[in-house]
């Protein structure tokens, strides 16, 4: 089976999410929205919703209209596939490829693939200059830009409030925490800030070393899961720091994908 973790450019609109809901249909496992990012993280199963869902928003939203704290390139912003039980990483590989033929073809929707040959922050930085779409037109597309269409492992999004709202200490922290297993940024979030974190390699640094690491360096107020977190994740966490870290065992992929099949 493979995950679709599908970023949207919209947190804000309750009826333009209800819609994009609707599209996205019964293989939606999780929806998380944040109006200060102006951002959605839907997180899916298989190919079929991820298409859905993309053709709803190109339809519906405008990237000329939006501002956010996250960086974007797009509306369908990324879109990476991931293998779970029972795929291999060559089955997230031919989906994200068969997405961007479908996306370009279908949608006019220029793509950027990252994987294996390259990471996303790389096609954040060089889209549409040293990195040409590997489907669509070379240009962005006048309303929803482009897409960034990825195979990776999975991987924990998690961001960390900081008790002192200093937005230069945030990003000196994030300097700091960066690593092969650990992409972090600082940003502004309203009257807050956070540090916010890509666990790429959860099982090497998963949500409890990440609090400690920035612990160590600023006060943390409080830890925001986004999605969901691999059940293995979960388990190497002392089960005491879980309400802590923003983690339970209802909100594991394992755990939604069993109340999908309807178990």
């Amino acid at each position: 089976m493979l995950e679709c973790v599908v970023n949207l450019s919209e947190g804000r609109d309750p009826a333009a999410l209800d819609a994009l809901a609707a599209a996205a249909g019964p293989d939606l496992l999780d929806l998380h929205t944040d109006p200060h990012h102006h951002r959605s993280v839907w997180t899916l199963r298989g190919e079929a919703a991820p298409r859905r869902l993309a053709r709803k928003a190109v339809a519906r939203l405008d990237l000329r209209a939006h501002a956010g704290v996250h960086p974007r390139i797009g509306v369908v912003d990324v879109v990476p596939f991931v293998a779970l039980a029972g795929s291999s990483a060559a089955d997230a590989v031919a989906a994200r490829d068969r997405f961007c033929a479908w996306a370009g073809a279908e949608l006019a929707l220029p793509c950027f693939a990252y994987g294996p040959e390259r990471t996303l922050p790389e096609v954040r930085r060089d889209a549409f200059g040293a990195l040409a779409p590997v489907a669509g037109p070379d240009r962005p597309h006048p309303t929803a830009g482009a897409a960034a269409v990825g195979a990776r492992p999975l991987l924990v999004a998690y961001n960390l409030w900081l008790a002192d709202p200093d937005l230069e200490r945030a990003r000196a922290v994030a300097r700091e925490l960066r690593s092969p297993a650990v992409r972090a940024l600082g940003l502004a979030v309203g009257d807050a800030v956070q540090v916010s974190l890509n666990l790429v390699r959860p099982h090497e640094v998963g949500p409890g070393a990440a609090w400690d690491a920035v612990a160590a360096r600023a006060d943390v107020a409080g830890a925001e899961l986004v999605g969901l977190v691999p059940d293995a994740v979960l388990r190497a966490e002392p089960e005491d720091r879980w309400a802590e870290l923003d983690l339970a065992p209802e909100r594991t992929i394992e755990a939604r994908v069993a109340r999908a099949d309807g178990g």
